[in-house]
């Protein structure tokens, strides 16, 4: 958190608020897709890569699709690092995002509704999107969504990665790869298969055409404004959904002139809101639910 961030939340313990305390975490879900949120300063010990495993581990730890680091941010209102369950870290999380912000105004870390978030891939603003006292729905503003392989990135020349050939499976794979922060593969299918996820996911996300891993949808559109996708994420495998890929897959699906602006991307987890502005900028809405609390033994 920047001084003025700092200045609150030490302003919210003393009111009371329900600020995190030492070694305590809250457990946030979106569409299926859960974190561990901790304040990092107030953790009580590093997050080294076994404890990021050790923590998500679904029979000894807390059990997690990840953990989300509240830190201190020179640029924007708070700063968010995002680890994956095999302790590397990540560029950001379009669900995390939904679900920090949720969580900074849920824990009186902030009263704003517009929330400007620093994370590795760069800064996303959030607006918390109410139904009378209640917080509804998360709008996240994910920047602008870039084909080029250095944004990616890709081996081999600069150019834009769209409509590409990679040789895996019997007849090869066409794809778009798109940075939102964070890389993406997108490959256009009739339909998506768990088997076909299940086959190329862990291939295509170690391939050496991506030298820092990548994440893998698997989409076919069925409208316009409707897109159903599978998402191989990095790091963690196959998973109910992801909201960075849900961007990636509309970002792509626009690009190649499948679908428009506006459009629905469904994963198993559940549905998000994306537009995509002509000049490729992002705009993700959907939902961000509070689980439970409590703290590290």
């Amino acid at each position: 958190m920047q001084n003025g961030a700092g200045s609150r939340a030490r302003e919210a313990r003393r009111r009371g608020d329900e600020v995190l305390k030492r070694g305590e975490f809250a457990k946030y879900e979106a569409l299926g897709n859960d974190y561990a949120i901790v304040e990092l300063a107030r953790l009580g010990f590093k997050l080294t890569r076994a404890r990021v495993r050790a923590l998500c581990d679904r029979h000894a730890g807390i059990g997690a699709d990840g953990i989300l680091g509240l830190a201190r941010s020179r640029r924007a209102d708070f700063a968010m690092r995002v680890w994956n369950p095999d302790g590397s870290e990540a560029e950001r999380s379009g669900n995390g995002l939904r679900m920090f912000a949720r969580f900074l105004r849920d824990f009186g870390y902030t009263r704003k509704r517009e929330i400007a978030i620093e994370t590795r891939g760069g800064i996303a603003r959030a607006e918390l999107v109410l139904r009378g006292r209640q917080i509804a729905r998360v709008r996240v503003a994910m920047g602008r969504a870039s084909f080029q392989s250095r944004d990616i990135p890709m081996s081999g020349p600069a150019r834009e990665a769209v409509g590409e050939y990679l040789g895996i499976g019997p007849r090869g794979l066409r794809f778009t790869a798109v940075s939102i922060g964070n890389p993406h593969c997108v490959v256009f299918v009739p339909k998506p298969s768990t088997a076909d996820l299940l086959e190329y996911g862990p291939q295509i996300e170690r391939h050496p055409a991506f030298p820092k891993r990548i994440n893998l949808q698997l989409a076919s559109v069925t409208s316009r404004r409707s897109i159903e996708a599978l998402v191989w994420e990095r790091g963690v495998g196959a998973t109910r959904a992801s909201g960075s890929s849900a961007c990636a897959v509309a970002a792509a699906a626009v690009r190649n002139g499948l679908v428009d602006g506006r459009v629905s991307v469904r994963m198993p987890g559940g549905s998000l809101a994306i537009e995509v502005a002509e000049d490729f900028e992002i705009l993700m809405t959907g939902p961000a639910t509070p689980v439970y609390s409590g703290r590290l033994l």
